[in-house]
């Protein structure tokens, strides 16, 4: 059996964020390394590689595909390596992971407290294998993204028959020296033996469309023929030779779906640009997908080509690189319409009666859209608690609550890093401990270090601001969480006057005459801001206490530092996912798996077939997700389980016992 409580250790039970930018809280989250602001942020917005509109600086010049290959050896040894710093820094701890979790979050302790349907809640175990959890993205065109052709796309100028023989072996070492910048020369002459036009026009189509960014021209030269090839960017090449050896009837995009297994979007780019030799902001995709498990995902990178691409999947485990196309434009984070997830729950104890009406209730009435536990972290410091420090201008606790000591599952060395803290206030002393610099502990006590313990806002800002921007939306989450659970403890599952809805972009009340044209999936509740309106029954007065008690005044959500103003954004408060299904499926062998992936199927290998009766039963759900919503919380309203890696992990691990 996989031994869960292993792989937990990397914060495997946070599940998909689905990610999307439909609010204007939700900000690109970026990524900075895996000992950042909680042990697994995975699914959450991040554009730390999203590239913008403009194109990128160059990156390293490129080298061709042989060297290509060399790479994929060089950089499995940089990878090894780098798993091989951590597991030497990182001792044997004296607790197990079950019990570092006691000290974790639990719903309660984000406002996570209701429930839509009646039904009786049963157990599963979530997530017991990553393959258990399988995330293909809906585009904008509302298609699923699915990995079902790895063959690489032919340009529409393809050289002729006559074009790859007019050159000698030769001339074509000489022109690629010439194109790729490896010699001193800046034009290669090619004598034109039996001169006729046809013959010069064949070579000349032959330079152009086997070594792109080359240009040529005809000169006489001691009364002989010559075509002469020469760069027409001439050193402006130089700095980015993919820009000037591009095919002008090529889109400067590839797209491609991704499949990775076990990675999440940020960590799986930041590979592919390694074994490219070029900088990840190269790459644009339109959400991020969680670690814990089998995703699918359109990615788009510039001016990389589908054959290169394609051969990654010769050098990489756990990635596979299809459906290429070349595009006129990258992507932009949030332009997809959600995710499909396919979820296996594992060892259930619900009767077939009760996973009916759980399931026919997701399906007719849907889910409370709570923000799910991976937005507050996993250890005993929540991220809402340093957002709520920001907002009250706090800074020195801000520094405490990030860099303090704390209960919960971190590697060991940012333990000793904040035990040396702890210690001895010195930011250089503590910063000596992280081997990772990049992480956001690691970036504020490069900023102390940098600004002094007197300017601890300078040194706060050198984290990435998206990276900072998370706390405090993790805050507002916390109170959106809080006060939902409270309107529907209040008024239940039903549209009451006063309540918000949503006409265009704008908020509006709902009337008592028109109580009866809304329902429950039409309202929608305030994320705190300066820009938003609250509603117009005692939810608005459990707002204003709510903030008050954290010494917040809720007409005043402008900050003295303009980044940490919030302007607020609406939220549907149920969501009812789409294209749902489920069966239950009986199975003797808890590693096998319950279905077939992208992969499984270009492999031709055949569905498992599964047996009337088994020592155990899983409930297989499919269902489609809007962005900016969670799918744990789904997941939840089906079981009526506490989602916490805390109690996941306390379950699994009675489990394997």
């Amino acid at each position: 059996m996989e031994k869960t409580s292993m792989s937990l250790k990397r914060g495997c039970l946070a599940v998909e964020d689905n990610d999307g930018v439909a609010a204007q809280e939700e900000t690109k989250k970026q990524k900075v390394s895996e000992c950042c602001l909680t042990n697994s942020q995975d699914g959450v917005e991040n554009d730390s590689l999203h590239s913008s509109e403009e194109e990128p600086g160059p990156p390293e010049v490129e080298s061709a595909e042989k060297d290509e290959k060399n790479s994929c050896a060089q950089v499995q040894v940089e990878e090894e390596e780098e798993d091989s710093l951590s597991e030497t820094v990182e001792e044997e701890e004296p607790e197990s992971f079950a019990d570092m979790m006691k000290h974790g979050l639990t719903e309660l302790d984000v406002g996570i407290t209701k429930f839509v349907s009646p039904h009786e809640g049963f157990s599963g175990i979530l997530k017991e294998r990553y393959s258990d959890f399988v995330v293909h993205e809906i585009g904008k065109d509302g298609r699923i993204s699915h990995l079902d052709d790895l063959s690489v796309p032919v340009d529409e100028e393809e050289p002729s028959e006559d074009a790859l023989t007019v050159l000698t072996a030769e001339d074509r070492q000489q022109l690629e020296e010439l194109q790729l910048f490896k010699n001193k020369e800046t034009s290669v002459a090619i004598e034109v033996i039996e001169d006729t036009k046809e013959k010069r026009t064949i070579i000349h189509q032959a330079i152009k469309s086997l070594f792109p960014g080359l240009e040529t021209k005809t000169e006489d030269r001691e009364g002989r023929k010559h075509i002469v090839a020469y760069h027409a960017a001439g050193k402006k090449a130089l700095a980015n030779p993919r820009k000037h050896s591009w095919p002008k009837s090529r889109g400067s995009y590839c797209h491609f779906v991704l499949y990775k297994e076990n990675k999440d979007t940020m960590d799986a780019i930041n590979v592919l640009s390694k074994y490219l030799r070029v900088k990840p902001n190269i790459f644009s995709y339109m959400g991020t997908k969680d670690k814990r498990a089998i995703t699918v995902q359109e990615i788009a990178v510039l001016k990389i080509s589908a054959q290169r691409l394609a051969h990654l999947n010769k050098c990489l485990m756990n990635f596979k690189l299809g459906n290429f196309s070349y595009q006129k434009n990258p992507l932009k984070l949030g332009e997809l319409q959600g995710n499909h997830f396919t979820v296996v729950l594992r060892n259930i104890t619900g009767t077939n009666e009760q996973v009916q009406q759980a399931m026919q209730s997701l399906k007719e009435t849907g889910f409370i859209n709570y923000y799910g536990m991976q937005r507050f972290g996993t250890t005993a410091v929540p991220t809402y608690q340093v957002g709520r420090a920001i907002l009250q201008n706090s800074w020195t606790e801000v520094m405490d609550l990030i860099l303090k000591p704390r209960s919960g599952a971190e590697k060991g060395y940012l333990v000793k890093c904040r035990e040396e803290w702890a210690k001895t206030k010195d930011p250089a002393s503590a910063l000596r401990k992280l081997p990772v610099k990049r992480c956001v502990e690691g970036q504020l006590l490069r900023g102390l270090s940098k600004y002094g313990m007197k300017n601890i806002v300078s040194a706060f800002g050198i984290i990435p601001r998206n990276n900072r921007l998370m706390y405090i939306h993790s805050y507002q989450s916390y109170v959106w969480n809080t006060m939902v659970s409270k309107r529907i403890e209040d008024y239940g599952l039903k549209p009451v006057p006063g309540d918000l809805v949503l006409k265009g972009a704008t908020a509006t009340y709902i009337e008592e005459e028109d109580v009866n044209n809304y329902s429950i999936h039409d309202v929608v509740m305030p994320l705190p801001g300066f820009d938003v309106i609250y509603p117009k029954h005692k939810i608005s007065e459990a707002y204003r206490e709510m903030l008050a008690a954290d010494n917040l005044d809720i007409d005043n959500m402008r900050h003295t530092i303009r980044d940490y103003s919030l302007s607020g954004a609406y939220r549907k408060i149920i969501i009812r996912p789409q294209n749902v299904s489920w069966e239950v499926v009986a199975y003797d062998d808890p590693k096998i798996p319950l279905f077939n992936t992208d992969v499984d199927n270009l492999e031709g290998k055949p569905p498992p077939v599964f047996a009337s009766e088994g020592k155990y039963r899983a409930l297989k759900m499919d269902f489609s997700l809007p962005p900016s919503t969670y799918a744990t919380m789904a997941i939840r309203e089906v079981l009526k389980m506490d989602t916490s890696i805390k109690k996941q992990t306390q379950l699994n691990t009675n489990w394997l016992r």
